[in-house]
């Protein structure tokens, strides 16, 4: 990637202000188009539906498909250079726009993120310079492939190679019976099989990357999922172990520079306990964009991961994030818009407004919406920051917010 600058407020490509533009419309790229916003950038987004959360909020809003001809070139016109917020955008898309402006991640990185086969490849081919590998694995791919998959493999899990996140397209299974059972009830198609490891602790890292290979770490992540969606982060001294947490930054960078990536990267780690019962870090996976469990940055960090992601885009300088507050970022999902015994269809007739006046009275707290126009369970519908002067504030705000909120304790 050509190493360009584009300056906030300054001449665009096509004479106008100089505009970035987004493929996707969700949440990720509302904040994102907020955050170029905030810095004086005109801003396009790319999404097929007409009351996404982004196209909501950007100067321009092309209502087409991802890899419609017209919509691209839309696109192109108004752009000076170009992002996405969500790794399934079509790679060859990326590639279309590539041919004539600046796109960070590049296609290629973001067709490596697409495809878990090739995301472990990857993440093994790192691991001989970072020391963190993924987890023992098979790509399963025809019969053959599933009857040759090693039996120290079992128990584990069966993920489809494309397409899966928030724990979809994935089945636990403990025998060769289950395995095939599993594989033909995702109809064939191509997947991974990981050994199940003794899971001790989840944690994340984000780097921004610049087109010159400056690479800079926000601090390590600790997070928690309930069902297979992120249900809180937390950011602070302690909440892991301080040599884990260098080893996984150490990984990041190596992952970002292997792709000579540009952009905002999150990788996603799990704390094992290996036979001797020493803990060890394994490598799960990648997003090529600004990730749920960052979401922290913008109340804790005196740069937002979303504040990163335009500089890596527009060539700005990148300055090392400080963190200065501690941190624990709370996922607000669709259910708390419903009561919680009501029927599907009472839900749907009656929706309520969860207590953010009683939220909002407690310190540090700070409530971040995505403008979607309907809740439903399990859909992401905003999250809250909570910040403070120690670790201890922090720790007890979050069981206050947990308990109005009705959801589990903080450790539960």
């Amino acid at each position: 990637m050509s190493l360009k600058t584009f300056l906030p407020g300054g001449p665009s490509v096509n004479g106008q202000q100089t505009t970035l533009g987004v493929m996707g419309g969700g949440q990720l790229g509302r904040m994102f188009v907020q955050a170029a916003q905030a810095m004086g950038y005109f801003t396009v987004v790319l999404d097929p539906d007409p009351s996404s959360p982004a196209g909501l909020v950007s100067h321009h809003h092309i209502k087409t498909a991802y890899d419609d001809e017209q919509g691209l070139a839309q696109l192109i016109q108004r752009c000076d250079a170009i992002t996405t917020e969500f790794e399934n955008v079509p790679a060859a898309a990326l590639a279309t726009l590539a041919a004539q402006r600046v796109v960070a991640p590049s296609a290629s990185c973001v067709a490596v993120a697409q495809d878990r086969s090739k995301e472990k490849a990857h993440f093994e081919q790192c691991a001989a310079i970072s020391g963190v590998a993924p987890a023992p694995h098979a790509v399963i791919t025809t019969d053959a492939a599933l009857a040759a998959v090693p039996a120290d493999l079992l128990p584990g899990i069966l993920k489809t190679a494309r397409m899966g996140y928030d724990g979809k397209g994935q089945v636990r299974v403990s025998t060769r019976e289950e395995l095939a059972a599993a594989w033909d009830g995702l109809d064939k198609v191509p997947c991974v099989l990981e050994k199940m490891l003794k899971l001790r602790a989840e944690c994340s890292v984000i780097v921004a990357r610049g087109a010159d290979g400056q690479v800079v770490c926000f601090p390590v992540q600790k997070n928690t999922h309930h069902d297979g969606i992120l249900a809180l982060t937390e950011v602070y001294d302690g909440a892991l172990d301080a040599t884990l947490a260098q080893r996984a930054q150490a990984s990041t960078v190596a992952i970002a520079n292997h792709l000579h990536y540009v952009g905002v990267l999150c990788v996603e780690y799990f704390v094992v306990e290996k036979a001797d019962g020493a803990l060890d870090l394994v490598v799960n996976e990648m997003a090529p964009r600004p990730h749920n469990s960052g979401h922290y940055t913008q109340n804790a960090c005196d740069l937002s991961q979303f504040e990163a992601q335009v500089r890596a885009l527009a060539g700005l300088p990148l300055p090392v994030p400080r963190q200065h507050s501690p941190s624990i970022m709370v996922n607000l999902l669709g259910d708390l818009w419903f009561e919680p015994n009501a029927t599907r269809a009472q839900a749907s007739q009656q929706p309520v407004s969860p207590p953010w006046g009683a939220v909002l009275a407690l310190p540090g707290t700070h409530l971040h919406l995505y403008g979607k126009l309907g809740a439903r369970a399990g859909r992401k519908m905003g999250h809250l920051n909570i910040t403070g002067s120690s670790v201890a504030q922090v720790r007890e705000t979050t069981a206050q917010v947990l308990a109005l909120l009705g959801l589990p304790a903080l450790g539960a």
